[in-house]
């Protein structure tokens, strides 16, 4: 699991139309944040963004697929991001659009955990 540096600075200027993000090492991977919120991850220069139950449905009629990584004793395990759509990265319009969902995915999220704490 790994990205370039020009993959992380395409990608940055890509999402610029949804906004200002970071992009951080992580896990052999990157997280990719707005407002030091998490909506998405890279893994081998492949972005998968942030799903909920609002938002699961419109990325599987895409045919995206989960990001599924291998943990202890060879389990499977798929996390609640998504790859994004081919489009999106000949498209940064798409992109944006995507990312929002994504980013409204998170935000959900964040606002759960904090009302269960």
């Amino acid at each position: 699991m790994s990205f370039s540096n020009e993959f992380k600075e395409f990608l940055i200027e890509h999402l610029a139309g949804f906004g200002p993000v970071t992009i951080r090492r992580m896990f052999g991977g990157g997280g990719i944040y707005r407002d030091g919120l998490m909506f998405g991850i890279i893994d081998e220069e492949t972005v998968y963004l942030k799903v909920d139950d609002e938002t699961r449905a419109r990325f599987e009629a895409e045919g995206s697929e989960p990001f599924v990584y291998a943990a202890a004793k060879g389990k499977q395990v798929a996390m609640g991001y998504y790859h994004a759509p081919e489009r999106c990265m000949d498209d940064a319009g798409e992109m944006a659009e995507w990312a929002r969902l994504a980013y409204g995915a998170a935000l959900r999220a964040q606002r759960k955990k904090s009302h269960s704490t």
